[in-house]
């Protein structure tokens, strides 16, 4: 990706409850993808979860936080799926890249 780009850090701690998280997370990652200003998207899943989503604006970031299904997605992770979560907006000005 080119420098400087917007990277979104949700982290998480899912509860029990987790009946139709899996097909939700699906379909809000393809919408992602078709949103313009979007750059792709990076999971980790433990005790905690992360997800990063990378964004080329701050303007499309907005735009997908009040697209109507993600609006719906993040009221079930609201009552739902999620103890607690927290959400960081970042700029990243540099990247780094190793491979072996």
């Amino acid at each position: 990706m080119k420098t400087p780009y917007y990277a979104v850090i949700f982290t998480n701690q899912q509860t029990e409850l987790l009946e139709g998280y899996a097909e939700t997370a699906q379909l809000m990652e393809r919408l992602a993808a078709e949103d313009p200003g979007y750059l792709g998207m990076d999971h980790a899943r433990g005790e905690i979860g992360i997800t990063i989503s990378y964004w080329e604006s701050t303007e499309a970031i907005a735009r997908w936080k009040s697209q109507v299904d993600h609006q719906k997605a993040q009221l079930l992770g609201r009552t739902k799926w999620y103890e607690k979560y927290t959400v960081r907006v970042c700029k990243v000005e540099r990247e780094y890249h190793f491979e072996q």
